[in-house]
């Protein structure tokens, strides 16, 4: 049996020879409501992810499971069309794979997106919102388990968890605020009670993703720059209806074209 570095290794060998031995420089995961994005950010082109030695297959809608590949300024990058969730029934293994074989690639600045409940009083949905901080609810960790010291340290040092000197780049010139992410592990949404305490233990937005994919990064030695779109107003917020994922994929729409500004930048800037 083929042991996970050794997966990564042939994904990792495969998308080189794919891609003629060109390295990538900045890695963007899209996630929900924000997959048309890959399309508009000058990529060259596309691989399906079932087409990729091990790479995990997305079932939710809105993550097509497409990377692409672009060039901006002499240096190239790609876009993760869509990533697994651990509540699909994904091991955290494959939920953090293709960053491990975006590291291993080469990949040094990874951008994480997605789409997130607003616990703050002050967020509405459509705000774009840089994420300086997380508060792991997941239940678990893709860093459990025998350590291989080739992805790098079993203690992985989170104290900065989301590079401080890209986020003041960007707060300075998109005039972004910041967010603490809550990573819950869903699919359900959240009770109110469960926002309440969310809430009192200083968690701004809430999701279901980013939190493993971002330590893996860190373990791997990636810069990791976070921005989320708020969907939706937690529930238990006076005024809010039910929440549904056609309705988040909807709200997305409204902070596309401003994400999408973002990215181009990141791409030609960083």
């Amino acid at each position: 049996m083929k042991s996970l570095f050794e997966k990564v290794e042939e994904s990792c060998i495969f998308l080189k020879k794919r891609f003629k031995n060109k390295i990538p420089h900045i890695a963007i995961l899209l996630g929900s409501g924000f997959g048309s994005l890959a399309e508009e950010l000058e990529a060259l082109g596309f691989i399906f992810y079932k087409d990729i030695p091990y790479f995990p297959i997305p079932t939710v809608p809105g993550h097509d499971g497409k990377l692409w590949w672009g060039e901006k300024k002499d240096k190239s990058f790609v876009v993760l069309q869509g990533r697994v969730h651990f509540y699909e029934g994904y091991k955290m293994e494959e939920v953090t794979f293709p960053i491990r074989v975006l590291a291993l690639w080469g990949v040094k600045i990874l951008i994480v997106t997605a789409s997130v409940g607003g616990i703050s009083e002050d967020l509405n949905p459509g705000d774009l919102l840089l994420i300086k901080d997380h508060v792991n609810f997941i239940g678990t960790n893709p860093l459990i388990g025998i350590n291989d010291t080739r992805f790098g340290e079993r203690f992985v040092d989170m104290s900065e968890a989301y590079d401080s000197e890209i986020r003041e780049l960007l707060k300075s010139r998109f005039n972004l605020k910041e967010a603490v992410y809550a990573g819950l592990s869903g699919p359900s949404y959240e009770t109110p009670a469960e926002v309440k305490a969310l809430k009192f233990l200083g968690a701004d937005v809430v999701g279901m993703s980013v939190v493993p994919e971002v330590i893996v990064a860190k373990q791997m030695k990636l810069k990791v720059l976070g921005i989320v779109g708020v969907a939706n107003k937690a529930i238990g917020t006076e005024g809010v209806s039910p929440i549904t994922h056609e309705k988040v994929l909807e709200t997305m729409k409204t902070c596309k074209n401003r994400l999408k500004e973002i990215l181009s930048f990141c791409l030609e800037e960083l």
